[in-house]
């Protein structure tokens, strides 16, 4: 039998020592800089930490921040403007400071409340309709007080179920954690191979220098041995300067998703990507706009706000219904260039560069880059054997990624699907162990 579920009051909790609720640290802008701590905002909880942009924190200055730091086991809640984030601060996070745009919660009694478990939780249907019924008060953004936080109730099982729970959900995030891991592992092995040919020319550069350039003889020979001046600096002798259109086509099949109410799609759109590139699968009559076909084998490229870098290498099959949003383009590799090489030059930095001083349009929140100008970005064209080499090294990768995307969807929608039932207590632990023994998925990645 399972043990009885208790409510306790979360100030109750707090009171007696069993729980720490705080929120984050007021940063002055000049407070921040490049090095220390990472300085997390809601922006950064994307399927877990994502701190490449992040700005930080000195280690020297931590004094001021006093319990703001993130600690293993803390649960952090995103409580101001994008309410409703959440993640698990692993043993392997990084520190960080809390920003005041997030809140964490922290069992300081681990043997009433699991940690992990109270990160399930505040998953469950519990939390939600207790933070969605003080979100919406003020016709600001929405925001979740320390106060509301404070006034509401956990209902938590025996410490073995948590942990039992725990363990389960637990262990479905981390095959999904392991798989972003390596997904992001293989796709900055496919991009440090395009900047390594095709921006820093390091194979021709050590040729023209007498130097092996550390390939093996059949690669070594595609490139010469020289540098000539160009319109974008030196580049390899007999490569040619070109446009982007060149290397991509946009593709401008459109739906009205509405017309087909009950058809399934996968959406891509700019809120998910910025969500941790994870498309929303909905029917028809969900989708309110016109949108743009996804076929297999595109990238899709954001015109909208070109300094936040939104390139998606989307993972689409042929009976797939998949859409994006027109802010995207939607973007075919050329005959001559493959989709890798199309990927990696839209994430290069000088194509980047090159979209944000195209942008058009005077509120900081709707710039655009323009298509037309897009294609007209001049870009190397390297030699048709070196970019198909290029192919045969990086597409593996990429698609060995993509293959780790697709199987975490699957892990979180069976993860999704458990959580409640198992929060709740509707279904027993020993019951959803045999449901996931059935379910046992082999890793594809």
């Amino acid at each position: 039998m399972a043990g009885e579920w208790r409510q306790h009051d979360v100030s109750a909790l707090i009171e007696g020592g069993s729980l720490l609720i705080g929120d984050g640290y007021r940063a002055k802008n000049e407070e921040l800089t490049s090095s220390g701590l990472p300085f997390a905002r809601a922006g950064n909880i994307k399927n877990g930490f994502q701190f490449e942009d992040a700005d930080h924190f000195p280690e020297t200055n931590l004094p001021r921040v006093g319990n703001k730091i993130s600690q293993p086991g803390d649960v952090v809640f995103t409580s101001k403007g994008t309410v409703g984030r959440f993640a698990f601060v692993r043993p392997d996070t990084p520190r960080f400071v809390y920003s005041p745009q997030l809140c964490f919660w922290r069992s300081v009694d681990k043997a009433l409340i699991d940690p992990r478990f109270l990160y399930f939780w505040m998953y469950g249907r519990e939390f939600f309709i207790q933070f969605k019924g003080v979100a919406g008060q003020t016709d600001m953004a929405e925001y979740v007080s320390l106060s509301d936080q404070r006034r509401m109730h956990i209902t938590v099982p025996p410490l073995s179920e948590q942990r039992a729970i725990a363990h389960i959900l637990g262990t479905l995030d981390d095959k999904i954690e392991l798989n972003r891991r390596m997904s992001e592992t293989l796709e900055a092995m496919a991009r440090a191979l395009f900047k390594s040919w095709f921006v820093d020319f390091d194979p021709v550069r050590a040729k023209a220098e007498g130097r092996d350039p550390g390939l093996p003889k059949p690669l070594a020979d595609l490139f010469p041995a020289r540098l000539v001046d160009s319109e974008l600096g030196e580049i390899p002798e007999g490569w040619e300067m070109g446009t982007f259109a060149q290397i991509a086509e946009v593709l401008r099949d459109q739906i009205n998703p509405l017309d087909s109410p009950d058809t399934p799609f996968r959406h891509f759109s700019i809120p998910a990507f910025d969500e941790g590139q994870w498309p929303k699968d909905e029917f028809g009559d969900a989708i309110k706009s016109q949108k743009s076909r996804v076929p297999p084998g595109v990238v899709l490229l954001s015109k909208l706000n070109p300094e936040i870098e939104r390139v998606w290498l989307v993972d689409v099959e042929n009976d797939d219904e998949a859409v994006c949003s027109t802010e995207f383009l939607v973007l075919r590799p050329s005959i001559r260039f493959g989709r890798s090489f199309m990927y990696c030059l839209a994430r290069s930095r000088l194509f980047r560069q090159g979209i944000e001083g195209l942008v058009t349009g005077t509120s900081k929140s709707h710039q655009r880059a323009q298509a037309p100008s897009i294609l007209a970005l001049p870009v190397v064209l390297p030699s048709p054997p070196t970019t198909q080499a290029f192919e045969c090294q990086a597409e593996p990768l990429l698609t060995r990624s993509l293959r780790c995307r697709t199987e975490s969807r699957a892990l979180a929608a069976l993860r999704d699907a458990l959580l409640p039932k198992l929060i709740s207590g509707e279904l027993r632990v020993k019951d959803a162990e045999r449901f996931l023994m059935r379910d046992d998925r082999a890793s594809t990645c």
